[in-house]
């Protein structure tokens, strides 16, 4: 009894040759992760407000340790954004509406993307920086993720503070969450 013509194993062996090396690699390992709760915080900052100065003075005075921007929604007159690969600054003034602001929040540092667009639709991002002044509304919902603590620690690799995921101190341990190395 044959199961494969000479064709078909042809074919079967060609991507035997073919598939082996994928096929035999390890899987690639998950980073480790850690839940927690999530508590969420509505909150509306006015015209003239500093966007990144009001989300600075929200989490200390709430001493969130690890927190989330879950969304945002809102208008701009300035908008300060540290653009990629870029040292200082740069400022845009006139009428904005934020698209998007999302990142990571805690007292010990925070690290968060702005988005926004002009009267034409053009998109800019960027590290958000203080500077970002309200026009008309900025509408945040924010999460805090009380099992965990949040601090900025220089990765080596290109030495800029990256952030590490601990147990915050009331739920257990403050040891790092350690990535596993992948193969």
């Amino acid at each position: 009894m044959t199961f494969f013509g000479p064709m078909q194993l042809s074919r079967f062996l060609l991507f035997l040759l073919l598939a082996g090396p994928v096929l035999a690699q390890n899987p690639t390992a998950v980073p480790p992760a850690h839940a927690s709760p999530l508590k969420t915080y509505a909150l509306r900052l006015h015209p003239g407000d500093d966007l990144r100065q009001q989300l600075t003075a929200f989490v200390q005075a709430h001493h969130i340790a690890a927190g989330a921007m879950l969304t945002c929604v809102g208008s701009l007159t300035v908008a300060t954004l540290r653009l990629a690969n870029q040292e200082g600054p740069t400022v845009y003034r006139g009428h904005f509406e934020i698209v998007s602001l999302v990142g990571t929040l805690s007292a010990g540092g925070s690290h968060l993307h702005l988005a926004v667009s002009d009267s034409t639709g053009r998109t800019i991002g960027g590290h958000l920086l203080d500077g970002c002044l309200v026009y008309t509304t900025a509408e945040i919902v924010l999460g805090e993720l009380s099992a965990l603590e949040f601090r900025r620690e220089t990765d080596p690799t290109f030495g800029y503070q990256e952030l590490v995921v601990r147990t915050a101190p009331a739920a257990g341990s403050t040891e790092p969450i350690k990535n596993s190395k992948r193969k």
